[in-house]
């Protein structure tokens, strides 16, 4: 049953994402400088994810920015966490929240911000930022 002023063809296909857990996931390393606040930034051209609706894939220009805190995250772990959104169906908006999610619950930052700048479909496109931390009231 499609929700208030849902399409029915959309109706349930994003339902299970933010308990869906992505494999593999974020390792994460000791911060030995969890005592000063710095910022580390990580970028990629070649994000892709999959449109449940078409099925085609969905390309973005993705960017994580955070203050760490107790923990940095592993960069290979990152990349192969990136990717495995290659195969999966999930909204832009909900994969750049989901990025968000994940990156918080395991490396536990003081803020990050996560811009996805998501390719033209139909001569529409999207840019989506998700930011959690202090300086968002959280």
């Amino acid at each position: 049953m499609p929700k208030k002023n849902e399409s029915p063809e959309y109706s349930g296909l994003q339902d299970k994402i933010r308990e869906m857990k992505i494999e593999p996931e974020l390792d994460v390393i000791e911060n030995i400088y969890a005592d000063r606040e710095y910022w580390v930034e990580y970028t990629t051209t070649e994000f892709t994810s999959i449109c449940p609706k078409t099925g085609l894939p969905d390309f973005a220009d993705l960017s994580i920015r955070y203050i760490p805190g107790p923990f940095l995250v592993e960069e290979k772990s990152l990349k192969l966490y990136l990717n495995a959104y290659r195969e999966l169906g999930i909204f832009q908006e909900n994969a750049t929240n989901k990025i968000l999610d994940d990156f918080v619950a395991k490396v536990k930052p003081r803020y990050i911000s996560i811009d996805a700048d998501w390719n033209k479909r139909g001569g529409i496109g999207t840019h989506v930022q998700a930011e959690w931390g202090d300086d968002t009231g959280e």
